[in-house]
């Protein structure tokens, strides 16, 4: 058994927070991907939902932002997609959210694409 660095339970915390913001906003299928094994990944997680339009897109990146900020006291290195609202992407280095409409979601399959991730489902 190997027993994890202060920086990966924070990792791994920060990605169980961004989780649960998602499922306290109402987000469906809530996924979250460990890429830590994984060969040239960019982050070491994804966490990924699903929103009902764009309005809650917004409404669900909003929520996360300010319970990473408040839990953490950190801020998105960059976030992307606020315009159209259909894939809202922040990024904290180690762990990267992406909030989806359904069309869009079933368009890019990010859990296909990082497969060899180790795949969680947040009920």
């Amino acid at each position: 058994m190997t027993r994890k660095t202060n920086k990966e339970a924070e990792t791994e915390t920060l990605a169980k927070v961004v989780a649960q913001t998602m499922s306290d906003k109402k987000g469906t299928d809530i996924t979250m991907l460990d890429l830590r094994e994984v060969g040239g990944a960019p982050t070491s997680f994804f966490v990924i939902c699903t929103g009902n339009s764009p309005l809650h897109t917004s409404a669900i990146s909003d929520s996360i932002q300010e319970t990473v900020k408040k839990t953490f006291n950190i801020n998105p290195s960059s976030t992307e997609g606020y315009d159209s609202a259909e894939w809202i992407l922040m990024d904290y280095f180690d762990v990267v959210a992406h909030v989806f409409v359904q069309k869009t979601r079933d368009f890019y399959r990010l859990e296909e694409l990082w497969a060899d991730g180790k795949r969680t489902e947040i009920l």
